[in-house]
């Protein structure tokens, strides 16, 4: 009776059984791995760690830009003139495309 009441159990939570030893395999395998591949990428780890160091002790914070809605504004701005200057290129580089002396023979 009690093997019964086991086995019904156990198909009830098959899920969560199946799920509970796949995280705990790749749980251990992590534990396993993570050493070799923080020996094998230290470096990168380290310079990144520095280079963050470094922004952060040294680039400060900003407080020329203005919070919220105009925060962004300057980046905006700098794109909406560069589309102007590339569409005011472009019309006088195509009135001068039609200018071009025609191809000697």
């Amino acid at each position: 009776m009690e093997m019964e009441m086991i086995q019904q159990k156990v198909i009830q939570y098959r899920y969560h059984i199946v799920v509970t030893a796949l995280g705990s395999i790749i749980i251990a395998f992590f534990l396993y791995a993570a050493p070799r591949l923080v020996s094998y990428f230290w470096p990168l780890l380290a310079s990144t760690t520095v280079f963050l160091v470094a922004i952060i002790a040294f680039g400060g914070h900003s407080q020329s830009q203005a919070h919220g809605e105009k925060a962004g504004q300057g980046l905006l701005d700098y794109v909406a003139n560069s589309r102007a200057v590339a569409e005011h290129h472009h019309h006088h580089t195509a009135g001068a495309a039609e200018e071009l002396p025609q191809k000697f023979e």
